[in-house]
């Protein structure tokens, strides 16, 4: 019953109609990647709780990011497979102690949201220039396919941990960026094997989840404002 009451009337029908596309589109157009339902599922799970800023959601996320970074490989995405195994997951196991170590008012249901001040926001770009600089360099050396857009994606992935890290309501934004580039790179897959279209239906879910848990980080700042100005 706790469970029934912790999500919104809004947060089941978005949990429910995620895994139900990923069903859907995994029986209509693939059928034997297992591996792609199942972190499909997790991937639906992961979102949804950390909209509500509940550190259970970095759990699913590191379980998500292996499984992931093995279906990456499968096709030469060797940035995505890069990108979730030598950074999304150290970093989400760095933003579970994170938001383990800050609840909001002991509630460890709900990490407190913080706001990043101009230095650090100045730091985080210089941060993430050079890390795509030095990504790039790598892909190119593996042939990675679709060098471009896969290189966009480490910078908005890289973009989207460390504010999650920092529990900046902006990483749901960072997210929805790379969910972008990452249905692209995906229809590029598809094009060879449909198989890869419940890939592709996968990250539209999860654009439509991350706008929804930037809109709820916001409500949740403002609440814990009002709640506790200090």
């Amino acid at each position: 019953m706790k469970l029934l009451s912790y999500f919104s009337r809004t947060e089941w029908l978005l949990w429910g109609g995620s895994t139900l596309l990923v069903l859907l589109s995994f029986f209509l157009f693939d059928g034997e990647h297992f591996l792609m339902l199942a972190a499909s599922l997790i991937g639906a799970a992961y979102l949804i709780f950390n909209a509500k800023g509940n550190p259970i959601g970095q759990v699913l996320l590191i379980v998500f990011s292996v499984l992931y970074g093995i279906i990456s490989y499968s096709f030469a995405y060797y940035g995505e497979m890069l990108t979730y195994l030598g950074m999304s997951t150290p970093m989400a196991v760095f933003s579970l102690i994170a938001w383990l170590k800050n609840p909001f008012e002991g509630n460890r249901a709900e990490v407190r949201v913080n706001s990043l001040h101009r230095p650090e926001v100045l730091f985080m770009l210089v941060l993430t220039a050079a890390v795509t600089a030095v990504f790039y360099c790598i892909l190119a050396y593996l042939h990675t396919a679709n060098l471009l857009p896969s290189t966009i994606s480490v910078t908005t992935s890289f973009l989207a941990v460390y504010l999650t890290l920092r529990r900046s309501k902006y990483f749901a934004l960072a997210y929805a960026a790379n969910d972008v580039v990452l249905i692209v790179l995906w229809v590029l897959a598809s094009m060879e094997d449909l198989s890869y279209l419940s890939v592709v239906i996968c990250f539209i879910m999860f654009l439509f989840n991350d706008l929804y848990a930037y809109r709820n980080w916001e409500r949740m700042e403002k609440r814990q404002q009002s709640s506790n100005p200090k």
